[in-house]
Formats: structure tokens, C-alpha cells, sequence
């Protein structure tokens, strides 16, 4: 036995499901290694983004981690973003990287790069394997990193010659790993209910696993108190939906706007959410969403935020959880789509417990109101604001829960970013539907031109922000990687089109023409 298939019998004795994998020549002896191990499943993709967008959509819905391969420091580095993205959402990530033998890389051959620096930037966790004989227990420590109550990413370095090396049956003795176990302070629970109790008005925002349907049924409890209002944070790592929980809207997300909700509050709870802050800074606009001295904090992140509303809802007194009303009015059939109708319509088609991966603005908040009156399902959303998670988080949510219906509402400059994710969907043949928003222009930067007062877009503004020369081909795009597609204009086609494909329980791509 080697080094490579003492890491891979690591990682299955540790539970490791999936390898999301764009392997080198210095992961070659770790691939040789997968091919005798069934129970290791590696997934091919076209681009690291696509592997390391895909282990945060797994680790989000099966809240134990995946496993990346990645190639030395370049390729690593092709999957930062989606890394970043997981960092915010507290996703449990493991990622093996390798390098050069060690007797090699101190020739700065040509790949050569700083791994644990660049590894540094979005894990919470790296080492680089010294011994050959200690890779799986180097495995260990790193799924072990990475699951923990507050999730994050464990990265480890792994040369190519420890992967070849010949290790010892005594290697085999892995230790048993502890699941994560979360908990709440009972005394911040006591001086959240005091303030209500003296009076105060307070505005709570919820996230991590607060958004859980549990979470939820609590939060709508305290929703029905005097003095009481609740959000959601603005960017969920998984927001349960419909079935008629409680909806718990997303804090706006322009600042100001935030600011004005939280201002008519006498203070700011924090439940299993970060200090309120601005995504950007803007002139004359504070960054901070509420001054530190307004905040409280019911708990923190990685903390039982269930636990902790459902006890603060029995401390107050609050009363049963009265269920939301469901169903959707459809628009007119006959008309256009617009990111309203298109909200509507997808919310009334969703199957139950089924996924959306949302990434864009476009459709996604209209989608998101509309959902309150759908049927029971999650909603995965883009945490950390870099490019290109969407498709790929959905592709690897399908992958978390097999035969689920996964939903990507996408909008069509940011698919572009990964859309390789498309290639892997295929080949997997998941029930992956993917809604393209295409109005062929970067709405999100337009309206932040007119927020910083330009009026009229110019030759130069529209040649940043306009993506019509050329348009995209979607269905032919898509048919280039293997997934069937069509295009649709009104809200009948998409009703249709949305129909055709939940049916069908095979990927597809709808190019919704706004």
C-alpha cells in the first residue's frame, strides 16, 4: 500500500462520499488509488471552480464535507472564488492539493508556487503532508477541521512522492471522528427576553441553521409578538421555504435601505448571523447596518440558533407557529416574462423538498417573495458575492441528495463563469434544471452606475455592461456539452418547459428570454 491509497481509505473510513476532482500529474498516484476504492466516488470536472463550487453546494444540503483534488498552486487557486463563497457559508470543505515531490520542488520547476499561502486565503485549516506514513491520519485532521458545529475549510498539501511512497498496515488505524455538536447560551436567551420584557422593540436577523424549518416554526412564534420583527440574512447559506413555514424575508441588501428598516428598532439581534455590515461602501453611508451598541447577540454562528429561538419563543410566551397560506397566482399565460412572472411561475412548479441554487438578481429576489406560497423546499444562495456559484452549488446539492429535483436560477453573465458545470451534469445525468435569465446585459453593474449618477449609458458604459455583441447561444451552447435545452418568451412556454423537464427527471437547460 502507498501513501495515495492510505489517504483514499482515510477519507472513506472518515466518511467522505464524493471527490470533486481536476487532477495533474502530481495527483496521478491518488487517482491510480480511486480506481480500487468504490466506495470514494470521484467527479470529474472541466474546471476547479466547478469542483470546489460543487462541494460547497454538497456540504451546504448533506452538512458533512467533500473531498477537492486539486492540481498544485494554479489550479487551486482556479477554484478560490467558490472557496471564498464556502468560507461565508461556513461549508465544510476538504481540500487535497498536490505538489511536487519534495525532492523536486526546491528547483523552482515551472508550477511551483506558495500552496499554503494561497490555501491560507480561504481555509481555516492547512498543512502540507511530511511523511507518508502519517497521510491518513494528516486526512483525519483535516475532515475533522472542517466538520466542526461552525463549518469551514480544511486544506492539505500533498506531494507526489509520499503519495508513491510504500506506508505500513499500521497506518491503518483510524481514529473514530465526532459528529459536531451544536449549543446555545442560555444566558443570552435570558437578556434577549429581558429587553422584550422592559419593553424594547427589537429587530431580529437569522441565519445558519436558524433558517431550518424548525428554526423557522420558532422564529414565526416571536414573529407574533408586540415589538417584534424578523429577517433573514440576506444572503442564506440554505433557507428553508414554503410548505407554509413562516417566510422570513431577506434583509434588503442596497444599505440604505437596511438601515432605515433596522433604525425604527431599539435594537438589532443577531441569531446565528455575523455584525451587519454593508456588502459595499458607499459615500455618506455608514457601513455598519446598525451601531455595535444597538446589537445583541442570541447566538452565534455554529451555535444551536434553533435552540435558542425555540427557547426564547417558550421564555416570552409566544404562541403556536400559525402556518402561511400556500399557493401562487399565476400570471397571465399569454404574456411576456419578466423577473416577476418568472418568479411566480417557477415558485408554483417546485416539487416538494426540492433545491434552488439561485445566483443573479435579476429573477432571484422576485423568485425568492414568490416562494413564501410554494411548495416545501430549500434555497441555496451566493454568500460570499464571488462569480460563478450557482450552477455548480446546484450541481453538487443533486449530488448530496440523488434523484432530488434541483432547480438553478441563474441569471446569464455570471453562468458563464463556470459553465462548464454543464459537462459534469451530463455526465452524471442529475435532474439538474437550469433557468437562464438572459437579458443579455450585467443589470447589477447598471444599476450601480445609476446609483453613483450616471443617467445615460454611453458607447464606453454599454460596451462594460452589455453582453448582446454577440448574444450568447444558449440551447446551442448547451447542446455543446450535452444538455438539452430550449428557449421560451411567455409564461406559458416556461409553465410548459418547466413541466417537459420536471418529468423528464434528466438535466436541462430553459433559456428564459427577458
Amino acid at each position: 500500500m502507498n501513501g495515495a491509497e492510505l489517504l483514499i481509505k482515510a477519507a472513506v473510513a472518515s466518511g467522505v462520499e464524493y471527490c470533486f476532482a481536476n487532477p495533474g500529474t502530481t495527483e496521478i498516484p491518488l487517482v491510480a488509488a480511486m480506481g480500487a476504492e468504490p466506495a470514494l466516488k470521484p467527479v470529474l470536472s472541466m474546471f476547479e471552480g466547478v469542483c470546489t463550487g460543487a462541494a460547497d453546494g454538497y456540504g451546504r444540503i448533506a452538512g458533512k464535507p467533500a473531498m477537492t483534488l486539486t492540481h498544485l498552486g494554479p489550479g487551486f487557486a482556479n477554484g478560490i472564488a467558490n472557496l471564498h463563497n464556502a468560507r461565508r457559508a461556513n461549508t465544510p470543505i476538504v481540500n487535497v492539493i498536490g505538489d511536487h515531490a519534495s525532492w523536486h520542488v526546491n528547483y523552482d520547476p515551472p508550477l511551483a508556487s506558495d500552496i499554503e499561502a494561497l490555501a491560507g486565503a480561504v481555509s481555516g485549516w492547512v498543512r502540507t503532508s511530511r511523511q507518508a506514513q502519517r497521510i491518513g491520519e494528516d486526512l483525519q485532521c483535516a475532515v475533522q477541521a472542517a466538520w466542526q458545529p461552525r463549518g469551514q475549510i480544511a486544506s492539505l498539501v500533498l506531494p507526489m512522492d509520499l503519495q508513491a511512497n510504500t506506508v505500513t498496515a499500521e497506518a491503518l488505524r483510524f481514529a473514530p471522528l465526532q459528529a459536531p455538536i451544536r449549543r446555545f447560551a442560555g444566558d443570552k436567551v435570558e437578556h434577549v427576553a429581558a429587553e422584550l420584557k422592559a419593553g424594547k422593540r427589537l429587530v431580529f436577523i437569522v441565519g445558519d441553521n436558524g433558517l431550518t424549518a424548525a428554526g423557522l416554526e420558532a422564529a414565526g412564534r416571536l414573529a407574533q409578538l408586540s415589538g417584534v420583527r424578523l429577517f433573514a440574512e440576506t444572503f442564506p447559506r440554505v433557507s428553508h421555504r414554503g410548505g407554509g413555514l413562516p417566510d422570513l424575508d431577506r434583509l434588503p441588501y442596497f444599505p440604505e435601505v437596511a438601515i432605515e428598516i433596522l433604525d425604527q428598532y431599539d435594537a438589532v439581534v443577531c441569531a446565528g448571523v455575523p455584525e451587519p455590515i454593508s456588502y459595499f461602501g458607499y459615500e455618506g453611508i455608514a457601513s455598519r447596518l446598525a451601531e455595535r451598541d444597538r446589537l445583541l447577540s442570541l447566538a452565534d454562528v455554529g451555535d444551536d440558533v434553533v435552540g435558542a429561538l425555540t427557547a426564547l419563543a417558550d421564555a416570552l410566551g409566544a404562541p403556536a407557529h400559525v402556518p402561511t397560506p400556500q399557493g401562487i397566482e399565476l400570471p397571465p399565460a399569454d404574456e411576456s416574462l419578466t423577473p416577476q412572472s418568472v418568479g411566480r411561475v417557477l415558485a408554483a412548479a417546485l416539487t416538494q423538498d426540492c433545491i434552488v441554487s439561485i445566483e443573479g438578481g435579476t429573477c432571484g429576489y422576485p423568485f425568492f417573495t414568490a416562494s413564501a406560497g410554494a411548495a416545501r423546499h430549500r434555497v441555496l444562495t451566493n454568500t460570499g458575492g464571488a462569480i460563478g456559484q450557482g450552477i455548480p452549488a446546484g450541481f453538487g446539492a443533486a449530488l448530496a441528495e440523488p434523484g432530488n429535483t434541483v432547480f438553478c436560477l441563474q441569471s446569464d453573465g455570471s453562468a458563464q463563469y463556470t459553465i462548464q458545470t454543464l459537462w459534469s451534469i451530463a455526465r452524471e445525468q442529475l435532474p439538474v434544471i437550469i433557468l437562464i435569465a438572459a437579458n443579455h446585459r450585467y443589470a447589477i453593474l447598471q444599476n450601480e452606475l445609476r446609483r453613483f449618477g450616471v443617467t445615460e449609458f454611453g458607447p464606453q458604459a454599454l460596451a462594460l455592461t452589455e453582453l448582446d455583441r454577440p448574444r450568447v447561444e444558449w440551447k446551442a451552447l448547451a447542446k455543446g456539452y450535452g444538455v438539452p435545452a430550449s428557449s421560451v418568451r411567455s409564461n406559458a412556454e416556461l409553465q410548459q418547459a418547466l413541466a417537459r423537464a420536471i418529468a423528464s427527471a434528466a438535466p436541462c437547460l430553459i433559456e428564459m428570454e427577458l
